[in-house]
């Protein structure tokens, strides 16, 4: 049988998992400066955990594990053999793969609330899956990393996550621009057309403005029995003024007596001038009355956030969600988070060339084999070598020098290590710098530094 990766997933060489790890350092580093606690969660939840919290979309991208033996002896016979999805599901699955970090996080907090001191500030990276029609930049195994506080209804901090965000981003060279909006600005905007027992269809439809236009969102609109009045009454949002304040200000009008249009209003409002107080550059912030963000459970301000210079998807995204531990029987339990969306930085920093050379994976040294008892001496050098933290390795067999070299070359390692008999009676090292073509023979002592 010819070997073949499943649709959606990759094979990851040394050199990206270094870079992975280059980007992974920075964003735990950022998490813990900003008082972020690290926690990790299985790999696949109950399904019931997921099912339910992700609207209808994300609930069709839940991968379903069956269960173990034969999973078929629960089954009606009725459910069968009529194919009735929809009632099997439940009866041939009782897992299912993580969809993201946060249900997950919000089905740990209400098992361990009374543990927990709030705030709570957790970050986590960890693969999620989702069962999504691979293209570039989306897989269905993928890394996800989270930066989440629960138990505080403060705007405090999605003013931190703003920062969280930006530094972060600077720190890896990747010039970005943050997209906000706020689900009660999307609820206000349903009560203004009149359509706000369409609320999710509406905002379904709109998140998808970028992928299929204005048209499209129209179109399907419609199709979810949503009146052509109503989308007129909803034209001017697909020509807003690049002034957020303004675009704020012209809501505001249209919301006169809209209480919780206007609510998320002054959410925003507060977010993006408290920003600014700090010093962010009002070219990074984006008020976007189009995003959506199709997810059922967020409940206030929500992020995303795009590359300037690649033509990408969202590499960031989150916002507040104040009822999802509810779910769970636990209440008053408010939470924001962000997420960063690894496998897309890590593409829009390669196409940027923002790599630097630390972030690949080199052996700094290779020791020649002759053949001898040098060998037992220079496999003592190399444990030196490692006990200070420095790569080294020994080539196996004795083999031709020029086949040695070549193999050095190929992996990329730095230099060549030469220990014959001279150099062991002179307490030296002669080693080639095979970047620069150098050889050069230095005492042991400063060879070792």
């Amino acid at each position: 049988m010819k070997p073949s990766l499943a649709k959606g997933t990759r094979d990851f060489t040394a050199q990206e998992v270094s870079r992975r790890k280059y980007i992974i350092n920075i964003l735990q580093n950022n998490f813990e400066l900003f008082g972020f606690q690290p926690l990790e969660t299985p790999s696949f939840e109950n399904l019931s955990t997921l099912t339910g919290k992700y609207g209808e979309e994300g609930d069709r991208l839940i991968f379903k594990i069956l269960n173990s033996g034969d999973y078929t002896s629960e089954v009606n016979q009725e459910d069968w053999d009529n194919k009735n999805h929809q009632k099997l599901v439940s009866q041939i699955s009782e897992k299912a793969l993580r969809y993201d970090l946060t249900v997950p996080f919000a089905r740990f907090v209400a098992m361990n609330h009374g543990k927990l001191t709030f705030p709570f500030k957790r970050s986590q990276i960890q693969p999620v899956w989702r069962a999504d029609r691979p293209q570039k930049g989306r897989y269905r195994e993928f890394y996800q990393c989270d930066a989440d506080v629960v138990g505080s209804e403060s705007l405090l901090q999605e003013v931190e996550l703003v920062q969280l965000y930006l530094k972060s981003f600077a720190d890896l060279k990747v010039p970005v621009t943050i997209h906000m909006n706020n689900r009660k600005i999307l609820s206000g905007l349903a009560e203004y057309a009149g359509i706000t027992d369409k609320l999710i269809d509406f905002t379904v439809a709109l998140d998808k403005l970028d992928k299929i236009g204005k048209e499209g969102v129209v179109k399907e609109l419609l199709e979810r029995e949503i009146s052509q009045e109503s989308i007129d009454k909803l034209d001017f949002l697909f020509s807003q003024s690049d002034d957020a304040l303004e675009n704020l200000l012209q809501l505001k009008e249209k919301f006169a007596g809209n209480e919780i249009g206007l609510k998320g209003v002054e959410e925003l409002e507060y977010v993006l001038t408290q920003s600014l107080s700090l010093g962010v550059d009002m070219q990074n912030l984006v008020f976007n009355i189009t995003l959506a963000r199709g997810l059922d459970y967020y409940t206030g301000a929500i992020f995303e956030v795009k590359a300037d210079e690649v033509a990408m998807g969202s590499i960031g995204g989150g916002g507040r969600y104040d009822n999802l531990t509810e779910v769970f029987g636990v209440k008053n339990i408010p939470g924001i988070g962000i997420s960063f969306g690894l496998d897309r930085i890590y593409l829009v920093m390669e196409e940027l060339n923002l790599f630097p050379e630390e972030a690949s994976s080199k052996i700094e040294y290779l020791f020649a084999n002759s053949g001898g008892e040098e060998t037992i001496e220079a496999l003592k050098l190399i444990m030196q070598l490692r006990a200070k933290g420095i790569s080294a390795e020994l080539y196996p067999e004795n083999a031709k020098i020029n086949k040695q070299f070549t193999y050095a070359e190929k992996k990329g390692i730095k230099n060549m290590v030469f220990l014959g008999e001279e150099e062991i009676k002179n307490n030296t090292v002669t080693y080639k710098d095979l970047e620069a073509g150098e050889k050069k023979t230095v005492s042991l002592e400063e060879f070792l530094g």
